[in-house]
């Protein structure tokens, strides 16, 4: 099983990419728990309910995975968990940390911010886009990910990722 996570700032298009790397391979992706825990409890959050997010999206990854043909496609990841935490509380509980270091994704799309600031109710930083996605670039690096950046319109975002995709499948 390939596992392909997309990370990266808020409103870099991660949910249209992997629903459309999901159709166009013909399997499933795991969306992002975080967004549904916050449509039915709200947009303020405390730190405990971070906590209860990345376990839910980890639980929601495990259930999902058995569902996947040959690939695994995931709106978010961990990492995106940690740059939370730490961005609004300092800190990152250990486990989460070594959970996030055990992922064992085979690729990381890592999005670009050149597309417009889509407004949300659930996104918090419109103006720190650039400093957001040094962080990710940051962690992914310190990981030892493979990675690669994503950028353009929508429809060159999904063309170089299915050729970045059909690279790695070539190589398996």
């Amino acid at each position: 099983m390939l596992k392909i996570a997309l990370t990266g700032p808020e409103s870099t298009g991660k949910s249209t990419l992997a629903q459309q790397l999901a159709r166009h391979y013909r399997t499933i992706y795991v969306p992002e728990y975080a967004r549904y825990y916050l449509e039915s409890f709200g947009a303020e959050y405390s730190e405990a309910q971070v906590w209860e997010m990345a376990r839910g999206q980890i639980s929601l990854e495990k259930a999902l995975l058995t569902q996947a043909s040959d690939i695994l496609f995931l709106d978010t990841e961990l990492t995106v968990m940690k740059v939370w935490l730490e961005n609004a509380y300092q800190f990152c509980p250990d486990w989460l940390l070594s959970a996030q270091k055990n992922q064992n994704y085979d690729l990381y799309l890592l999005m670009n911010i050149d597309l417009p600031w889509q407004p949300d109710p659930l996104r918090e930083h419109p103006h720190r886009r650039a400093y957001f996605l040094a962080k990710y670039e940051a962690e992914l690096q310190a990981l030892g990910a493979n990675y690669r950046l994503i950028s353009g319109t929508a429809d060159q975002r999904l063309h170089y990722a299915i050729q970045i995709i059909d690279e790695l499948l070539k190589n398996i």
